[in-house]
């Protein structure tokens, strides 16, 4: 697994996310991408980041397998802690983000580009929170700033996914090129940011992170609670068992 981190000369710092096969990142992956997002914000030098992946797609979200393959509550609690870090490292960061999305981008992924401040996709990008397959709850904060509120809850109970395409209209996603032209798409937002002056753009960010009517990490980490009585109760190691096809009995 990797979290790679560039700083171009222009001031374009380019934050990579690879982690086979599907980008479902450990709990070490999301405290990384929290670390490349917290090295930018205290960076003088970047001025914007890009945050993309390699791979089959954007973000898978958690990694169901290493969460079933642990004892205990370690896993999970590491999990929520862990995408709580990396979603509020994006938002927080003290530049603006353009996310980059290929793909699937998944629940913890929706979490990331939902508290971007900047969205791009190729045509084949989808977004999805299928976390009441695996008796989870989490990122309908992050939903709710891509999607319509009704939409939004849609797309929660059913475990739809919706198309990149079909975000343009309500102004989530900037715009969809072929996939072959994602990075170029996004570098070319990048450098429109990063020819501002840099002290007015983190003034900027932190402002209209001060009049956001949503507390973004406060909702979020409201969601979580849901998650953990759920795992209390059982019903979450079922059905990640089921998906992950273990059986915890057998072992």
């Amino acid at each position: 697994m990797a979290i790679t981190s560039d700083l171009r000369d222009d001031g374009i710092r380019v934050v990579t996310m690879e982690h086979p096969p599907v980008n479902a990142l450990t709990v070490q992956g999301w405290y990384d991408v929290a670390a490349a997002l917290d090295e930018a914000a205290t960076d003088l030098d970047t001025k914007v980041v890009v945050l993309r992946a390699e791979g089959r797609g954007f973000n898978a979200g958690v990694d169901i397998k290493e969460m079933q393959h642990t004892t205990g509550f370690d896993a999970l609690i590491g999990a929520n802690k862990g995408c709580f870090a990396a979603f509020k490292a994006v938002y927080e960061c003290a530049v603006p983000v353009v996310a980059a999305v290929n793909g699937f981008c998944l629940g913890g992924g929706v979490g990331l580009v939902g508290n971007a401040d900047c969205v791009v996709a190729s045509d084949d990008a989808f977004f999805g929170v299928p976390e009441v397959k695996q008796g989870a709850l989490g990122a309908a904060t992050h939903m709710a700033r891509l999607v319509p509120q009704h939409m939004m809850r849609t797309l929660y109970f059913t475990a739809r996914t919706i198309k990149a395409q079909d975000l343009v209209q309500f102004g989530s996603v900037l715009e969809v090129v072929p996939r072959a032209e994602l990075d170029d798409a996004a570098l070319r937002v990048a450098t429109d940011i990063a020819a501002h002056d840099t002290r007015v753009i983190r003034a900027a960010k932190e402002c209209l992170n001060g009049i956001d009517p949503i507390d973004v990490n406060k909702s979020y980490r409201f969601e979580q609670g849901f998650t953990m009585e759920l795992n209390l109760a059982g019903v979450s190691d079922e059905l990640r068992d089921q998906f992950a096809g273990t059986d915890k009995a057998k072992r």
